[in-house]
């Protein structure tokens, strides 16, 4: 930590940070960003081969080996593995980013019950485990949680119910554990992109064409006339969970062009 002009400024060097869906996408961005930045990582991801590549991205940084603990968080076991690993391989934990989620396209007609079961599981129920299992180490450090959430948990958008019901349910459960937790001084934040150039929305069944004309249509759908890269995320990650938001929690932070605060006229 170093002090320049009075203001403090702090990375999170020997952070000992547990990163979810670091196999891909914002996750993987902030696993990299966090390396360069020389926290010492775990780093769990379904696709154990893709977690490896992020890995190998993060000790071409320079940064320490990362702990990999690959495996599906909905699976009670995964978790419970997931936390006793990084305990034992690093003693402590510091920071916890929630960035494990899946997208999936439906309405009120068209999602069934195993579509909703399967995003509530991923996106909130499996958060809400490892949530759990980790704070009582990270109280021990005084540590700090971000979750990734969603332009659509805070503004509303035909065609994904689901999975925006999922990001409102998370950015509810960033507020609440972060006054539960504020007296113990850890704090918990969320960011909330907007459309992040990653393969998410392919992955929920956009193909190369649909997917070309949904990021051109971010032109008008985003004040700044873009989508976002997932670099922009990780940035807003890191300093949430840095020292320098010592004094910021329970916080919803939109990283989405502003597109939070469009309305059409």
């Amino acid at each position: 930590m170093e002090n320049i002009g009075g203001f403090k400024v702090s990375s999170l060097k020997d952070k000992v940070t547990l990163i979810t869906g670091a196999s891909s996408g914002i996750g993987a961005g902030t696993a990299v960003l966090f390396a360069k930045l020389g926290a010492l990582l775990a780093l769990n991801g379904r696709d154990a081969e893709n977690l490896a590549k992020t890995a190998k991205e993060c000790t071409e940084c320079g940064a320490a080996e990362p702990l990999l603990v690959p495996g599906d968080l909905t699976d009670e076991e995964t978790v419970r593995k997931t936390v006793e690993q990084t305990i034992a391989h690093f003693g402590r934990l510091d920071v916890l980013v929630n960035s494990a989620g899946i997208l999936a396209m439906g309405t009120i007609e068209t999602t069934d019950l195993a579509q909703y079961d399967k995003v509530m599981n991923v996106n909130v129920r499996s958060v809400y485990h490892l949530t759990h299992m980790c704070v009582p180490y990270l109280i021990k450090t005084k540590g700090s949680i971000v979750n990734v959430s969603s332009v659509n948990g805070q503004r509303s958008f035909p065609g994904v119910l689901a999975y925006c019901m999922s990001k409102s349910a998370i950015d509810q459960f960033t507020r609440c554990i972060a006054l539960e937790l504020a007296s113990k001084q850890v704090r918990a934040n969320s960011v909330c992109p907007g459309v992040i150039i990653t393969e998410v929305h392919k992955r929920a069944g956009l193909d190369d064409d649909q997917y070309a004309k949904f990021l051109d249509k971010c032109k008008v759908t985003h004040a700044l006339g873009r989508p976002g890269e997932v670099e922009e995320v990780a940035h807003a990650i890191a300093f949430l969970a840095s020292d320098a938001a010592s004094f910021i929690t329970g916080v919803n932070l939109p990283v989405d062009g502003g597109r939070h605060a469009m309305c059409p006229r």
